[in-house]
């Protein structure tokens, strides 16, 4: 099977839980792994999938229509005691999740925006940012050692 542009497999089968096909496995296990223990716990009292965020208005330019710019979020949760969030699941970013990061944070800085990801070796499910530093002092360690035995 071929992948997306972001390097999803084509392949629904291994991305579908209950019936919902998510954008990426890693969507779908954190949905799976993390939302719906929370609201059969009561720690989570509300979510909602693919919520759409307008990041920046329709307009117009010389005479042309220039279509709006919205995020669509992996999650929007509600957690007991009334505190909002709002959750993507990274396992690699780009330039325009970038962009659409600091838009979002302009926009609305009143919600708590995530990236979260999945490092096995780093405790699970933990903020992309914490998996990213941790790669980066891993492959530093290793040149290191590879510099003292050569």
């Amino acid at each position: 099977m071929g992948r997306t542009k972001y390097n999803v497999g084509k392949d629904t089968s291994k991305r579908t839980y209950n019936g919902i096909v998510f954008d990426s496995e890693l969507e779908m296990k954190y949905y799976r792994d993390v939302v719906l223990p929370g609201v059969e716990s009561g720690e989570i009292v509300a979510y909602e999938l693919q919520k759409a965020y307008e990041l920046q208005p329709k307009f117009e330019y010389n005479g042309k229509r220039v279509r709006p710019i919205t995020y669509v979020a992996d999650f929007y949760i509600v957690y007991n005691g009334g505190k909002e969030a709002v959750i993507d699941t990274k396992g690699y970013t780009t330039p325009n999740a970038q962009l659409k990061r600091k838009m979002f944070w302009y926009h609305y800085p009143e919600l708590d925006y995530q990236w979260i990801g999945y490092s096995k070796i780093d405790g699970g499910f933990v903020p992309y940012e914490y998996i990213k530093k941790q790669r980066a002092i891993r492959k530093r360690n290793k040149a290191r050692q590879e510099l003292k035995e050569s």
